[in-house]
């Protein structure tokens, strides 16, 4: 990091922020630009001083956040982690049935199973619950502190999954694709950056959809476009998954039936035919 350090004083390092100004730029650039092709942003952050903020910027951009602990394999082993989120997903289904007294069908635990699962359930949100609806592998890392955060970075790395860091005097720059020199300590320094990367990944959302057509007005509720585009991936969702759906295949009884329904209306038709026949002949014969 010595480069990036405009000097020493009194054993403190002073970051040269004519360098971090334009390297903070291209890295809000990139931001901007997965957000705007629709890409996920994993905010990465579990040190104590950034693990709330890092959720509160995740969360006002529509964005995904790990800020308790990253577990093993979280990228490069994602099935496995999928495989744990539907597990929470379960726990919350059945603890949910068991405390409606009105469901005549849900598990009856008894105090003691209802205790162990809520503290499963909090396990797993703690470590899952920034992430439960990413879906996939994330397009962008965005992490605060490489050196507790250097598991996420390697897997990262090892995926070919870009990442932008804050890096601090005392950090690696070396396998950060964006890096940003600063302090990554400071409360304040924390939450400006991430609410400068979030501001970003809301303007990117902002031009998807009016590429897509989308009217938002003259809306400055940036926050309001979150929704606006979970909306719209949902729909998006529901006709490709109704254009997935399969035809069901035509059994020998509605092979029948339409049989049955030819010939219904083949003898109706027959029928007004003669009746008509019948009635001109005896109009004539007046």
């Amino acid at each position: 990091m010595s480069s990036y350090l405009y000097g020493i004083k009194d054993g403190i390092h002073i970051i040269d922020l004519q360098q971090t100004l334009p390297l903070l730029n291209i890295a809000l650039e990139k931001i901007y630009d997965v957000a705007k092709n629709n890409g996920r942003i994993l905010f990465v952050g579990t040190k104590t001083q950034a693990s709330e903020i890092v959720a509160q910027a995740a969360k006002r951009c529509g964005q995904y956040y790990i800020n308790h602990r990253w577990l093993g394999g979280t990228l490069t082993n994602w099935t496995t982690i999928n495989k744990s989120i539907k597990k929470l997903a379960e726990l919350e289904k059945s603890l949910s049935l068991s405390s409606n007294e009105e469901a005549s069908e849900g598990p009856n635990f008894t105090k003691k199973e209802r205790l162990e699962i809520t503290r499963k359930i909090e396990k797993l949100e703690k470590s899952l619950g920034g992430i439960r609806e990413m879906g996939a592998i994330p397009n962008l890392l965005f992490v605060i502190d490489t050196n507790i955060e250097n598991i996420a970075i390697e897997e990262a790395t090892k995926l070919g999954i870009p990442v932008i860091a804050i890096v601090d005097s005392n950090s690696n720059p070396d396998n950060i694709t964006y890096p940003v020199p600063g302090n990554d300590d400071a409360t304040r320094s924390i939450k400006l950056y991430c609410d400068l990367v979030s501001d970003a990944v809301l303007f990117g959302i902002q031009e998807s959809l009016i590429a897509s057509g989308v009217d938002i007005g003259e809306s400055t509720d940036l926050e309001g476009l979150v929704q606006l585009n979970a909306s719209l991936d949902r729909k998006n969702n529901d006709a490709k998954a109704a254009a997935k759906t399969t035809k069901k295949k035509p059994t020998s009884k509605d092979f029948k039936k339409e049989t049955v329904d030819a010939e219904d209306t083949k003898a109706n038709a027959e029928a007004e035919e003669k009746a008509k026949a019948t009635k001109t002949k005896k109009a004539k014969s007046e």
